[in-house]
């Protein structure tokens, strides 16, 4: 069995990301599987008379990138969710190269927890989404 790194592993200032290009089928996928058809994600016409002036990626399709960073690397398999915060910055477009990053600002041995920035970057630098995130790290298997 693949585990993370434990709440021993950690150490602040650790740091970990996972950047992917965001496409119109990701989008259309997204509002299926949510059932959140929002104009503003699936219909040009009418996305193209807000302030974004065309579709915009949801939101919470980028905060999943965060996810895919914590599940997958850093702590890595096996970790839990706790809690996220989030700041939606600036709008992601379909076509955008988005990238995910965590760093570690906190580790709690004694309650097997770990504290982390996660921010999104558009692929021009520019801040699309800040937050935190807590998270408990995977415990090694008994007698592993």
């Amino acid at each position: 069995m693949i585990i993370g790194r434990t709440v021993e592993e950690l150490e602040v200032g650790q740091k970990a990301a996972f950047e992917k290009t965001i496409s119109e089928s990701d989008v259309y996928l997204f509002a299926g599987i949510t059932g959140d058809l929002n104009p503003a994600h699936v219909n040009e016409v009418q996305a193209s008379q807000t302030v974004f002036k065309g579709r915009i990626a949801h939101g919470i399709l980028t905060a999943g990138l965060i996810s895919a960073v914590l599940a997958m690397q850093l702590p890595g398999p096996g970790s839990i969710y706790v809690s996220q915060d989030l700041r939606f910055k600036a709008p992601v477009r379909i076509g955008d190269t988005v990238r995910a990053e965590v760093e570690v600002l906190e580790v709690d041995v004694a309650r097997n927890r770990c504290r982390l920035a996660t921010r999104c970057y558009n692929q021009d630098g520019t801040l699309v989404l800040d937050g935190e995130a807590v998270v408990m790290p995977p415990k090694r298997p008994r007698g592993g």
